[in-house]
Order: C-alpha cells, then sequence, then structure tokens
C-alpha cells in the first residue's frame, strides 16, 4: 500500500474510533481520569510499535533532534481530547460537532499556512474552501 494511502487511511480510522469512543465515555467518569487512561494506553501502545517501525527504537541522538513542536503538540492533544469530551457531554452531536470544528480549523488553517509556512492556494483550493464554508453554515442549523 503507498504511504499516502496507508496514512490517509489511518488517520480517517483513527478518527472515526476517536469520535465514537469520546461519545461513548459514560457522563459519571471524571473526564481527567479518563484522560490520564487514554494517555497510558497511548504510551502502552506507542512503546509496543517501536521495534516494527522502520529504523526501530529511538537512539541516543533522538530526543536532542526534537524541538518545542513536541511538547506543543501534547498541549494540543489535552485541549482537544477535553474539549471533545466536555462537547459531547454537553449535547453536541457526533454526526455535526466533530465535522464543525474540522471545517472551522482547516479554515484557520488556511492562512496560517500561507503567512507561516509559505504555502500557495490554487482558484481550485478557494472554491473548495467557499464550499466548505456553505457547507459549515448548513452543517449547523438545527
Amino acid at each position: 500500500m503507498r504511504p499516502i494511502l496507508f496514512s490517509f487511511l489511518l488517520v480517517v480510522g483513527s478518527n472515526l474510533l476517536y469520535h465514537v469512543s469520546q461519545k461513548s465515555i459514560p457522563g459519571g467518569a471524571h473526564p481527567l481520569l479518563s484522560l490520564t487512561v487514554t494517555y497510558v494506553v497511548a504510551l502502552a501502545v506507542t512503546l509496543l510499535l517501536w521495534p516494527f517501525y522502520p529504523g526501530g527504537a529511538p537512539g541516543r541522538g533522538s530526543l536532542a533532534r526534537l524541538n518545542w513542536a513536541s511538547a506543543a503538540v501534547g498541549l494540543a492533544i489535552v485541549g482537544i481530547e477535553l474539549g471533545f469530551l466536555l462537547a459531547y457531554r454537553s449535547g453536541w452531536r457526533v454526526s455535526v460537532g466533530a465535522t464543525a470544528v474540522n471545517v472551522t480549523v482547516a479554515a484557520l488553517l488556511v492562512p496560517t499556512g500561507l503567512l507561516l509556512f509559505g504555502e500557495k492556494l490554487s482558484a481550485t483550493n478557494v472554491a473548495g474552501l467557499v464550499l466548505c464554508a456553505a457547507g459549515l453554515v448548513l452543517l449547523i442549523q438545527r
């Protein structure tokens, strides 16, 4: 399987599992305990995958090659996880909430990509963004 297809399917499948699981966490469960269990499982799975990843486990110099971004991803993950858990508990529909968030984030990433990473948009990309915005308006209507 081509790496781009594999990564796409992994993200899509994982996102589906993520949202169904988040929506299924019992209302009486403490949110931070739930996140702790989530991260313990994530750590265990990550450690188990190391031998199977190309190149194996990280070497001695690997930690020195990381920068602030890895810690920032950790902070972002806690915010995303806790935010979705609380959103679903407050009544968000799994069929609409995640899509609304993802479209909004995609729209915010456009100027981010342009300004911080020098990315370019085609006319087709702009048309797609307009359709996403229109879809978001329709999606959040009750």
